[in-house]
């Protein structure tokens, strides 16, 4: 089976009522563990890779691990999505490399400020228009390949973009407005839209330094907000930014091994659960798997001091992972559906759109 626009994954998902999990991998291990699960529990699955994953892989790599894997399970729909693409130069690249959805993220742009007489890159919010205009032409061109696209409204991001939580802030302002999010789907043309709806968008959301330990950070959900996107626009796939839900497990696990987190914080199952069923199909998973493998190879190591061999405790890692990946398809309401439907080409979608 060649690789599946995200959107009929996404379209099928919204017809059964349940969501699908988006994988971020880096490795072969991590391709492996999320192919494992989805054999085990027969269901259709979004691999994807993030800017930062393909400079790690060196790309050509990443490239052909993801079709070793379709090719060793033919019979799991998977979609390739480039995740936090950042510009049509980006996307396309993508596209190039023959990934089946991309990620346009047009809420922020990169400015160079001069602080203490040193410059340095920030990112700030881009206006309403400026990432209808940036989102409008990604759609453009990748519609033309039959490529899928993710748009993302709002800006409440994490440290990796720079703006995280930080104690007293005012949550309202960040999160997505109902009626933007519908006036930026009818503009764009955009296949699934990424939206802020809650406060602990993604795993990681506040700095580094902070005393605050991993499990102590708050979940506000603006719940109004999610159901009246959802309301407002049934057709249209929501996307959970942060779907991790950092397993108090999995932490222990890293503290009891050596480890120290803090500033860490997830989104409760039950909330991802509640979440689906008002609209939310693609959750991501990033943090979930760097835990579970972290924790994994610490205990190997930890308990055989005196191995050295990169297989002996990538191999548990990689058992660590497909089994928290098993949970979350449970738990998605995925696992049974990869049989569902019979799978579309991306020269179907050219006909299509």
């Amino acid at each position: 089976m060649p690789l599946v626009p995200m959107k009929q994954i996404l379209d099928e998902a919204m017809k059964g009522g349940y969501g699908v999990g988006a994988f971020n991998v880096n490795n072969m291990e991590q391709i492996q563990a999320v192919m494992e699960a989805a054999n085990e529990t027969n269901s259709p699955v979004i691999i994807q890779a993030s800017r930062g994953a393909l400079q790690y892989s060196r790309t050509i790599y990443l490239k052909k691990m993801v079709e070793a894997a379709i090719e060793e399970y033919p019979h799991i729909p998977v979609a390739w999505h480039l995740d936090h693409g950042d510009s049509l130069k980006t996307c396309m690249k993508a596209i190039d490399l023959g990934f089946t959805s991309v990620s346009i993220d047009g809420s922020l742009k990169c400015v160079v400020v001069k602080k203490g007489g040193k410059k340095k890159k920030e990112l700030v919010p881009r206006t309403f228009d400026e990432n209808v205009e940036i989102t409008k032409n990604v759609v453009k061109e990748a519609h033309k390949h039959g490529v899928t696209v993710e748009g993302k409204i709002g800006y409440l991001h994490s440290i990796e973009d720079g703006i995280g939580y930080e104690e007293g802030m005012t949550y309202s302002p960040f999160f997505t407005n109902p009626r933007e999010a519908e006036e930026f789907v009818k503009e764009t043309g955009v296949d699934a839209l990424t939206v802020d709806i809650d406060i602990r968008s993604w795993a990681f959301s506040v700095k580094p330094k902070s005393p605050v330990k991993y499990d102590a950070l708050p979940h506000i959900m603006a719940i109004d907000t999610r159901n009246n996107i959802h309301l407002n626009m049934p057709e249209i796939p929501l996307v959970l930014c942060g779907g991790s839900s950092v397993p108090k497990e999995l932490g222990d696990m890293i503290e009891e091994c050596g480890g120290e987190l803090r500033g860490i914080s997830g989104f409760p199952i039950e909330k991802i659960q509640e979440a689906i069923k008002y609209g939310v199909r693609k959750i991501n998973i990033n943090t979930d798997i760097w835990l579970a493998m972290t924790g994994a190879i610490r205990k190997y190591l930890k308990e055989n001091p005196t191995k050295y061999d990169p297989r002996d405790y990538l191999r548990p890692a990689r058992e660590a992972m497909k089994n928290l990946c098993v949970k979350k398809m449970i738990a998605f309401g995925q696992a049974g559906h990869a049989g569902d439907y019979k799978p579309l080409t991306l020269d179907d979608m050219k006909k299509f759109y």
